[in-house]
């Protein structure tokens, strides 16, 4: 896969981004927010991308693309389709804490769905964040998710104030 955006290219892992997948995972926001996708050295990296990769051509994912910049090539984050309860399917991104607020999550969101949802003939997308996560939030509302549940939930096997949002196939 290789989706190209005016400043973005989403592609497929390689084990060459280790590196910046270990670096990338260490920001205070992941820690905070999606604490199991911090990695403890760069071989515990590798071998996530090795099994992220090993996903690409099954059915039920994890569907898991590394988001590169076109001007300098760096690797700022990722963005993932995951199957959730029931078959459903449930967006996730990350965006590097240096790179946040300059709209990199939204322009990657907007280009994957897309096409996810023609690979995977998804008709609906969820998009589940903690609710202290206020940029998450913004990010899916700017790409035309609908909330319709905020109250306590299951978030990463915890309960905590969620929102859960939703998108549906005619819109995206």
């Amino acid at each position: 896969m290789k989706i190209k955006t005016p400043r973005l290219t989403i592609t497929t892992f390689s084990p060459t981004m280790a590196q910046s997948v270990y670096e990338n995972s260490h920001d205070d926001d992941i820690r905070r927010f999606v604490p199991d996708e911090v990695y403890d050295s760069i071989e515990e990296a590798l071998s996530t991308i090795e099994f992220l990769m090993s996903r690409y051509d099954s059915a039920e994912g994890p569907f898991v693309y590394p988001i590169i910049t076109n001007d300098g090539g760096q690797n700022i984050g990722y963005v993932q389709l995951c199957q959730v309860d029931d078959g459903k399917w449930e967006i996730g991104y990350h965006i590097a804490k240096q790179f946040t607020g300059k709209g990199y999550a939204t322009e990657a969101v907007n280009a994957f769905l897309p096409a996810m949802a023609v690979k995977l003939n998804l008709k609906e997308v969820y998009g589940i964040c903690l609710a202290e996560n206020t940029a998450s939030v913004r990010v899916l509302r700017k790409c035309d998710f609908v909330q319709v549940f905020q109250g306590l939930g299951n978030y990463q096997g915890h309960e905590a104030k969620i929102i859960k949002t939703i998108i549906r196939a005619d819109i995206v």
